[in-house]
Order: structure tokens, then sequence, then C-alpha cells
């Protein structure tokens, strides 16, 4: 078992992130790109159209990829009813640029524009969402996939990515309107789907090499839905890369992805495979079937990373420990809690105000402050999930350590930006607070958020 002692002595460098000044973001390699945000229609099955909100038309919307030490521009234009905003998921960004509104920018209200410019240091897998109204502007469709790589090399046919998403459609495959904002959903796992896709279609042929190794680039972008997910005979493969950070590689035969977790996984023979199957349930099903290509190249490095692995920050030196208790939702333990300016009965909360979710006693939002401390202080947060349910839970600007048990049986120290906390799990995350601002730390199934299950690191 990967133990604490052992992982504290990986040889590796820390990257850290600094604001970048003007003189140095006008000397590099600056990549941009266009996101409009507007309703149109979309098929999943190639047969029925359904009304979606859209980046530029498709789902998930357009890839977006950069090379390590670029500047990313990106002109958001929103053409919906509604105001929006975007957040680049897992990028440690500059605090003014992560998207957040009424936090880290204004709105963007329709017919408006805004401006997103940020250096991308780190290589990995990334996605982006709307960050307004998302338990809704998300299932209806407002995200895709960022990739960021170590060199100038181009996406390739053996670096593939899989955008696995759930849907809640009904009988005329149109998106469930009416159910959202429901209670139930809302206390219970969060809005679950009934219509599972991959890269926007059900079951799709996915076209890969007929032999040799491949690159499979897994996004979980479900409002709610944990995915666990597996080739045919259990086919094994190695997890090169968490959440965007490269890792000591180790085998497996099944992923599990909560909702923003991402998981890079290589295959050593691509013929081995045919399909893939979700398995969190009794009854496995089939999600993707695999089409061998025979005049794809043997000669591209699939894995195409500089191999550099992070290494955890100290816990003996200028640590900073918060304690977080998560309560709330069907079933729990909340009786009251603090939400403004009083103590209010959860009954009272979760009829009048929709709120369900605490931290510490206090229904969470964009003012909960967890926890003030300053630049290079190790954070060490304490979580205990004292709920029923699961929690996807997401630190904006950071990635975080944290002994997962996510991997089987055994600990696995790792880096994530996305941490699933099981049901009465007590855990600790922990990292060096590289990043100024204010930063959300917040359960990303999208209608937890909403209704308390969120809170601030202030770091200054």
């Amino acid at each position: 078992m990967l133990t604490r002692r052992t992982s504290l002595k990986l040889i590796c460098s820390f990257i850290s992130i600094f604001t970048l000044p003007k003189n140095a973001i006008s000397k590099k390699s600056i990549r941009r790109y266009e996101l409009i945000a507007k309703k149109g229609q979309h098929t999943f099955d190639n047969r029925v159209m359904s009304n979606l909100s859209l980046f530029n038309k498709v789902n998930p919307g357009p890839t977006i990829s950069g090379i390590k030490g670029e500047i990313l521009e990106v002109l958001f234009k929103n053409e919906l009813d509604e105001p929006s905003s975007i957040h680049w998921h897992g990028i440690r960004n500059l605090n003014k640029m992560d998207g957040v509104p009424g936090l880290t920018q204004k709105l963007v209200y329709p017919g408006e524009s805004f401006l997103y410019k940020f250096p991308i240091n780190n290589a990995g897998t990334f996605w982006y969402h709307t960050h307004h109204k998302s338990w809704k502007q998300n299932a209806q469709g407002l995200h895709g996939v960022l990739i960021v790589k170590d060199n100038d090399s181009e996406l390739n046919e053996r670096d593939i990515i899989l955008v696995v998403d759930d849907w809640r459609l009904d009988k005329n495959n149109q998106i469930h309107s009416k159910s959202f904002g429901s209670l139930h959903d809302w206390s219970h796992g969060g809005r679950i789907g009934n219509y599972l896709t991959i890269n926007g279609k059900s079951i799709p042929n996915i076209q890969i090499p007929s032999e040799g190794k491949i690159r499979l680039r897994f996004v979980n972008t479900a409002n709610a839905r944990i995915m666990k997910l597996q080739f045919n005979n259990q086919i094994p493969f190695r997890i090169i890369s968490i959440d965007g950070e490269y890792c000591i590689p180790f085998e497996s035969d099944n992923i599990t992805l909560a909702p923003g977790q991402r998981i890079d996984v290589i295959l050593e023979n691509a013929k081995d495979i045919q399909n893939l199957f979700e398995i969190s349930s009794n009854d496995d099903f089939e999600v993707l079937k695999f089409k061998h290509k025979n005049n794809i190249s043997n000669n591209i490095d699939v894995l195409n990373y500089n191999k550099v692995i992070n290494s955890p920050p100290s816990l003996e030196e200028n640590v900073k420990t918060f304690n977080i208790k998560m309560e709330g939702g069907a079933m729990g333990s909340l009786d009251k809690a603090f939400f403004d300016g009083k103590v209010q009965s959860f009954r009272d909360l979760a009829i009048n105000e929709k709120k369900l979710w605490a931290f510490n006693g206090k229904i969470g939002d964009y003012k909960l402050n967890i926890a003030d401390v300053k630049i290079n202080d190790v954070v060490n947060l304490k979580i205990w999930n004292n709920t029923r349910w699961h929690h996807a839970m997401h630190l904006h600007g950071h990635h975080f350590w944290v002994y997962s048990k996510e991997f089987g049986k055994d600990l696995r120290l790792v880096s994530r930006d996305t941490y699933l906390m099981k049901p009465r799990e007590k855990n600790e995350i922990f990292f060096v607070a590289k990043n100024p601002g204010k930063w959300l730390f917040h359960c990303h199934m999208m209608s937890h958020n909403a209704s308390g299950m969120v809170g601030i690191i202030n770091i200054v």
C-alpha cells in the first residue's frame, strides 16, 4: 500500500503558478478561440433532434487545445436568453479569469461578450462549462474539452477523447425541463439522467487503430451521475493521468468517474478492445463500440508527455488546518443551519429557500469563507462527509493531494482537482496555496452546489 512516508519521498518537481505581468504575457504565443453559446438542435441517435443549449452549435462543445506555456484567449459570446459565464475546470487559472459570476467576474448577459485570457501552465486533460445556473445550463449541453499539450504535436488518431455524459430526456427525446429544480433531486444524489452518451451520441462507433498503443482521455461532464466503466473481457490498462495531473502509472481494469473528473489511460494494443460498458449497476450496458481502422500510423507517440510528476507538500511545517463537516440532504442529520443572517430549521430552509446542504452548520454560498490563508501556506482540509450521499468535491485554481479511496481497497496518494467523497467518509486533502484569490470549494453534483454545498478559500 502506498503510505504517506514513502509518497513524500518521491523525487519530483512542484510546479508553481504565478500571475503573469502584462509584459510577460505579450511575449508568449497566444492561442485564440471563439465560443458562442446559443440554443440549437442536436441528435443523440441520428434520428430525433433534441433542443439543447450549445457552444458553437455542437455537443460536446468544440475541443480547445493549446501548448503548455502559451496564452489562451477565448472570446465568449452569449446568444442565450439568460446570463452565463465559462469556468475552465482544472486549470490553475488567474482568479479574474476563473469564470464564477458574482465572485471573479460579472455575469455575461444576452448579447454581451467576455474575453477570457490566461496562461496555460500545465499539460493535461481539462474541460470547460457554464458556471451560472450550471445545474440547468450544463444539463442543457453547455460544456466542452480543453487539452493542453507539452509540445506542438496535434491531437491524433491514437489520442482519443471520450466525453461521458447523461441526460434526462422525456418520451420525445427532449430535455425534461419540468424536473429542473426538483427538490427531490437536489436533496438526494442530484439530477441523474436516463440517457447516456459518449461524445454526444448514444452507443457511437469510435474509430481506433487496428493495433498498437492508444491513449484514451475520459471526461465526465454529467450533472450528477457517477460512471463506472470497463472494457470487454475486463481488458486491463494503465492509468497515466488523473484530473490533468500525470501520476506514477498503475494498472486497473475499470475506472470510476465522478462529475468533473478526468482519467487518461494507455492500452498496449488497440486490437484487444471492441466495446466499453457502464457497470455501476447490476445491469451492465454497452455505451460504445470501437471500430478498428487499418491505415493509422504506428509511429505516433501516444504518450507525448514529459513525465514530470509533482510531489506532495510536507505536512510538518507551515500547515494551516481546517475542519469541514458536510451535512444535509435527505435522511441526513442536519436539523437546522445558519443562513441569511439567522439560524433556520432544515424544513424551512428546504421549503422556503431550497437550501439543503451545509458546511459546519452554515448553508454555503459565495460569501462563506471556509479558510483564510497566505501565499505558500500548506492548507490541510480535514473533511467529514456526514451525509447519506456521494459528493464530488472540486477546488478551483489548484490541485490537491488526497489519499484516495477511489481505486480499490488500498489507499492511493494522488493529485486531483475533484475528489469523490463516499457517504460518511472522513479524509484529508492538502495543497500549497500558490495561487492568490478567492477560490470556490464545492460539490460538483451541480444541484448540491446550488443548494448550499459551496464555500470560499481566500488566499492572500
